[in-house]
């Protein structure tokens, strides 16, 4: 019986060796022949049936790697545990290359009023860079995660992690900007939020058409707030040269009615900022309120609203009040927002985690607010919105009757100095269904609610001056 003579190690290695290398000869040969998004499909079924093999199971990556001519560079929707822009950026650049040679599109129209809008709808994207070939595929998991996969030949690695990734991600932030939305986002609930940063967070388109053409205000004061929103949107350098982080804050306060809701949508619409409303009662802890900032785009508008009503933020901490709400039964959190976890948000380390940030509180009391929290150099610019003046009045009178003048204003300018309205109560008694025939019926409503208002505030402040006498 003969003797069964086993091949030394080392033959066996110069047998896979010369196979492998027979095998990409061939391979080499009819590639030529074949198209290249083909020929990287059918390179990368041949590595992973190469891969199987036992002895290439610990070392394979390694080996192919020799083999292998092209690299690959991937760009994930999710990167440790935050949003990737550049993988952002580099699908709207590829779902923006519509062409006529395109098989597969999608089109989309978000209003009946705005054109057909087409992209892309294909996985694998094939395109050329100063002479140089590149492959792009969009990849969708079964967990949901996404990703841009980037192939191309080594000896290109100069061209695409140079010029050519910096061409994308640029152009695709150009793209972005020239379709943005602005949109109004709103905190959600913590027991809502997952691993993901974009689940902090749920937006609608904001159309809300205000500007600062049609606000009724003083038209010295707005072109002040106006200069100073310009000046914050185009001093990139300013900041920089500084030291300080790109944010500013603004404090609205007056009565209800006087315009601070409206002045925050033109101040968006003016900018094209997003608005992220921040509801501070459904936010548990300072920590949750920095996850929440960070998870907030730049170019932004960061919102609290009566700020005076959302939380107890006046800095004192009266043992008095506390003592009376534990006899009542209410226990105050020990682990909620308190107002040094909101001042750390406003100006802290963790607020120059974004650029280009604007933040504004409103409120009807502004003495109810801690000095800390309204002081200059956190909210940069103290805006006062009051009653209705006669040069306010002439814009809604533009806005919602088309005039520029009329004989009933001299009469309106008269009482509106001697009463207290608020423009949204004058927007009220503007409105006409029909602007021919009730123009006249308009102005000669709203002089018979001034009257009555004037009466009105005049019967108590006499009450009131009565009332002051008597306590002397």
């Amino acid at each position: 019986m003969g003797k069964i003579v086993k091949p030394k190690f080392g033959e066996n290695i110069t047998t896979i060796g010369t196979n492998i290398a027979s095998l990409f000869f061939v391979w080499d040969t009819l590639r030529r022949y074949f198209p290249h998004q083909l020929k990287i499909t059918i390179e990368q079924l041949l590595f992973k049936a190469i891969q199987r093999l036992p002895f290439f199971k610990k070392c394979s990556d390694k080996i192919l790697g020799l083999f292998s001519p092209y690299a690959q560079i991937r760009f994930r929707e999710i990167e440790e545990y935050r949003y990737n822009y550049a993988y952002k950026a580099i699908k709207t650049y590829l779902g923006a290359k519509v062409n006529s040679e395109v098989k597969s599109l999608k089109g989309n129209q978000v209003k009946e009023s705005t054109p057909l809008d087409f992209k892309r709808d294909d996985d694998k994207i094939e395109e050329e860079f100063e002479g140089v070939k590149i492959w792009w595929e969009l990849l969708k998991f079964a967990d949901g995660k996404k990703m841009c996969r980037l192939t191309f030949h080594r000896s290109d690695w100069s061209v695409v992690t140079g010029s050519y990734l910096r061409y994308v991600v640029e152009e695709g932030k150009s793209i972005e900007a020239r379709k943005k939305k602005v949109r109004l986002c709103m905190n959600n609930p913590s027991l809502n939020w997952k691993i993901s940063m974009k689940n902090l967070w749920t937006s609608i388109e904001f159309e809300h058409p205000a500007t600062f053409e049609t606000m009724a205000m003083d038209p010295k004061k707005k072109d002040e707030i106006l200069s100073d929103l310009l000046a914050f949107r185009d001093g990139k350098e300013y900041y920089n040269k500084i030291g300080k982080a790109w944010k500013r804050g603004y404090l609205l306060y007056g009565p209800p009615g006087t315009g601070k809701s409206t002045l925050i949508a033109a101040m968006a619409n003016l900018l094209n900022y997003s608005i992220f409303d921040l509801e501070l009662t459904s936010v548990e802890n300072n920590w949750e309120l920095k996850r929440l900032l960070i998870a907030t785009a730049s170019k932004s508008i960061i919102v609290i609203e009566d700020i005076d009503c959302s939380l107890d933020l006046t800095g004192e901490r009266k043992g008095k009040d506390a003592s009376n709400s534990e006899i009542k039964g209410e226990k105050k959190k020990d682990n909620a927002v308190t107002l040094s976890g909101l001042l750390n948000f406003i100006d802290g380390i963790w607020s120059a985690c974004g650029q280009e940030r604007i933040l504004v509180f409103t409120t009807n009391h502004v003495g109810k607010l801690d000095e800390a929290l309204i002081r200059r150099g956190r909210m940069d610019m103290h805006i006062e919105l009051s009653y209705c003046t006669f040069n306010a009045f002439k814009i809604l009178a533009k806005n919602y009757l088309n005039l520029d003048s009329h004989i009933l204003f001299g009469k309106i300018e008269s009482l509106l100095e001697e009463t207290k309205i608020t423009p949204a109560d004058v927007a009220e008694n503007l409105m006409v269904k029909d602007r021919e025939s009730e123009v006249d019926g308009a102005l000669k409503g709203l002089i018979r609610a001034l009257e009555q208002m004037k009466l009105s505030q005049k019967a108590k402040a006499d009450e009131q001056q009565k009332e002051n006498i008597s306590q002397i």
